[in-house]
């Protein structure tokens, strides 16, 4: 199989060099100093340092249209916010195999009167007749590369191209599983980066294991009311997308998100953070459209609403947690 990686972040990276040991990889990537570093030193110096390319992995800047020509299955690894430019670049180049993202988060809106959007909603706007899906779930890039034990799901109601991500990227150390339900995979992949950074802050200000499992289980639940608002299935957030990749996320020192928090609680501001991180971390630019799409729809997410406030630097870390704890009691649902 011929597989078009767009995107050499480290997800991107990582994924195309898990890819490489059973098929024909091409790496894209928009930089090329970046691409000429990675040909003449076979690492991902910026993104993977320790990883080394396979020798067999094509990394190219050449023109992203025609390197599309003669591709099996297409995956963009962009930013949220460079997921529309992809779907447009392929639906204008009339691209008729399967294309999947691997990037999490509500898209920021477009106009002022705007609702951020999922990368499905996005597709069915600029690219309608592109096939398409999303591949998500915990999984740590580092790890990823590094053939370390992974499960992965794949989620389209297009079940070639369900099947097409099985065959691209399931392995020994890989394991990729199906699904239908791809609201409920994206509504998972957003709202967990949020809730990560919720996480980190707890632990950063030692507030206790009780208060981790809380935020988690808490967090579960908001995620899944947005996505059943959504049109998701319920039980769906149960499965990688939904409490796998929180868990992972939330308590993983690997995540940026986490980061994000644990770094926040120690009283550095937002904008240092961000910039010593050098990568995206979606939670900081999506907590608002998060939340933003709730309101919206009617949907209540108090720990979402929290970490907004205090990315904005409306309410002190110690302020947010007396906001959530001194909410009136309710029934767990």
């Amino acid at each position: 199989m011929n597989i078009l990686v767009i995107g050499a972040g480290a997800w991107g990276t990582a994924l195309a060099v898990a890819a490489s040991a059973q098929h024909a990889v091409t790496l894209w990537s928009r930089d090329a100093q970046q691409v000429a570093g990675m040909q003449s030193t076979g690492h991902n110096a910026r993104y993977l340092p320790s990883v080394a390319l396979p020798q067999s992995l094509r990394v190219t800047n050449d023109e992203l249209a025609t390197v599309t020509q003669g591709q099996d299955l297409i995956i963009i690894a962009t930013p949220m916010a460079g997921l529309r430019a992809c779907l447009t670049l392929l639906e204008a180049a009339s691209v008729r195999v399967p294309v999947a993202w691997l990037c999490k988060g509500f898209e920021a809106p477009q106009d002022e009167a705007a609702h951020g959007l999922l990368g499905h909603e996005i597709a069915r706007i600029v690219a309608p007749s592109l096939s398409t899906g999303a591949l998500s779930g915990p999984s740590f890039a580092q790890e990823v590369a590094a053939q370390l034990p992974t499960a992965l799901v794949a989620a389209s109601p297009d079940a070639r191209v369900v099947d097409t991500l099985v065959q691209g990227f399931h392995s020994d150390t890989l394991r990729v599983y199906g699904s239908d339900d791809w609201v409920a995979v994206e509504v998972g992949g957003a709202v967990k980066n949020v809730l990560a950074i919720a996480t980190g802050l707890c632990d950063g200000l030692a507030l206790g294991l009780n208060a981790r499992a809380a935020l988690i289980t808490r967090g579960l639940a908001e995620m899944a009311r947005l996505g059943v608002a959504l049109g998701a299935r319920p039980e769906s957030f149960m499965g990688l997308s939904g409490l796998g990749d929180l868990v992972l996320t939330a308590t993983g020192d690997l995540s940026r998100n986490r980061q994000v928090g644990l770094q926040l609680a120690t009283g550095r501001s937002l904008d240092a953070i961000v910039a010593d991180l050098g990568h995206v971390a979606e939670g900081v630019y999506s907590a608002r459209t998060v939340v933003a799409r709730a309101a919206h729809l009617g949907v209540d997410m108090p720990i979402s609403q929290a970490v907004v406030a205090l990315l904005d630097g409306s309410l002190s870390a110690k302020q947010a947690l007396a906001q959530l704890m001194q909410r009136p009691p309710t029934a767990e649902v």
